[in-house]
């Protein structure tokens, strides 16, 4: 059966530092990021029309992984406990129960990491400072009652 995990945090949080990890170790890595990278899009946040076209992207080619028995990551923000849900929902029928990892970052750490960005590579999107904050203060922390849970907590500031 195949493992899947979900990366959990707002952007700055260190969510795709530990997917690679999870990655070097041998799942495969599903990042709405790249995928926005191999587009040529440098500019965040996507589209609507975009982000829709990206998401159901990636989610067939997770159902072709899970199904085949590939390991997964999935490198996105997870924001929202309705988002979190939906791809339970989705893995669900497939017989797997994913796995969310939470990275507990504090504001101050994620938004510092945020301005540090360059967009030197897909993984080093930037994004205005208010609109990290915006993103950081409307982020839906998970809860173990949406199933299994592992939170990461990030040292204070740097």
């Amino acid at each position: 059966m195949s493992r899947v995990v979900m990366m959990c945090g707002p952007a700055g949080s260190g969510k795709s530092t530990v997917a690679r990890q999870l990655e070097a170790n041998g799942m495969t890595r599903l990042s709405f990021d790249r995928e926005a990278w191999r587009r040529g899009i440098h500019e965040m946040p996507l589209s609507p029309e975009v982000h829709e076209e990206i998401e159901r992207e990636l989610r067939a080619r997770l159902v072709e992984l899970v199904t085949a028995g590939a390991d997964v990551v999935l490198d996105f923000s997870f924001w929202s406990r309705r988002s979190r849900l939906a791809f339970r929902d989705l893995l669900r029928p497939l017989g797997v129960v994913p796995e969310t990892i939470y990275l507990a970052t504090p504001r101050e750490v994620a938004l510092e990491r945020m301005q540090k960005r360059r967009r030197e590579h897909a993984d080093d999107y930037a994004l205005a400072a208010e609109l990290a904050a915006e993103y950081f203060d409307h982020f839906e922390p998970p809860t173990a009652d949406e199933g299994p849970l592992t939170v990461l907590r990030a040292a204070g500031p740097q």
